[in-house]
C-alpha cells in the first residue's frame, strides 16, 4: 500500500468502486491506465459500451463531495486519455461514456454513488 495517505485513500476508493461496479454488471478492463495526460482510474465495459470511470473518494466533506472535483478541465483531460486508450486498443468505433463514482468514507461504512454518463461523451 502507498505511504501517502491520499494515495491510500484513492486506492481504497477504487477497490470499493470496482466492487460496486461489478455488482452492477460492469466488466473491469483496466485500472490506473496511464497516459502522458495522466491516469484514468477505471476502464470498464457495461453492455456494449466502453466506460471511462473517475473515482473520487472522500474521508470527509470539508471541500465538498467527490463529484464537485470533476471540473471542465478534468473532463477534458479524461477525454484525452480516453481517446488514447481507444486508439491504442483499436476501439475507435465503440460507443463510450464517462461515469463518476464517489465513495464517501466519512461514516465508516462506504457510501457509493455511481453517476452514469456524468459528462458529455466525445465520440
Amino acid at each position: 500500500m502507498a505511504d501517502d495517505p491520499r494515495q491510500s485513500l484513492g486506492f481504497l476508493g477504487e477497490d470499493v468502486a470496482c466492487t460496486e461496479l461489478r455488482r452492477r454488471g460492469y466488466e473491469i478492463l483496466a485500472r490506473r491506465y496511464r497516459t502522458r495526460y495522466g491516469e484514468i482510474d477505471i476502464i470498464a465495459r457495461h453492455a456494449a459500451v466502453t466506460v471511462f470511470i473517475e473515482v473520487k473518494a472522500r474521508a470527509h466533506d470539508d471541500f465538498g463531495g467527490g463529484a464537485a472535483a470533476i471540473t471542465p478541465w478534468k473532463q477534458r483531460r479524461i477525454a484525452k486519455m480516453a481517446m488514447d486508450f481507444l486508439a491504442r486498443s483499436r476501439l475507435n468505433e465503440t460507443p463510450c461514456r464517462f461515469d463518476v463514482v464517489t465513495v464517501d468514507l466519512a461514516a465508516g461504512t462506504p457510501v457509493v454513488e455511481v453517476y452514469t454518463n456524468a459528462f458529455e461523451s466525445f465520440v
